[in-house]
């Protein structure tokens, strides 16, 4: 059975910066995409990047663009979301998923991601 893990949530102030962590386990696959959501109250979920773990291609959504980092690391099964340069508009709760398969930032776009973690949630005040 697949699990996802997020951790890393918190508060931080504008300009903060911040990690997600995702542990995968019962994952296996050595290739296949990997995502980070959030989804802010009273708003729709919106994927934020994403990351083919067998080559590290990347996509982001545009409003984190140069602020957002995510990558992985394949021996341990975890992912990382790296937040700097943080606004209050990132105040969301965020998710991980996963999704066998390589065309990452198509999948993101869809939210179309067949594994989910239970979410951590982040705050940015001003």
């Amino acid at each position: 059975q697949v699990q996802l893990v997020e951790s890393g949530g918190g508060s931080v102030q504008a300009g903060g910066s911040l990690r997600l962590s995702c542990a995968a386990f019962g994952y296996t696959y050595s290739s296949a995409c990997m995502a980070w959501f959030r989804q802010a109250p009273g708003k729709e979920r919106e994927g934020v990047a994403a990351i083919y773990t067998g080559d590290g291609t990347t996509g982001y959504t545009d409003s984190v663009k140069g602020r957002f980092t995510i990558s992985r690391d394949n021996a341990n099964y975890t992912l990382y979301l790296q937040m700097n340069s943080r606004v209050p508009q990132d105040t969301a709760s965020y998710y991980c998923a996963a999704e066998a398969g390589r065309h990452c930032y198509s999948y993101l776009l869809r939210g179309d991601f067949r594994y989910w973690g239970q979410g951590t949630q982040v705050t940015v005040s001003s």
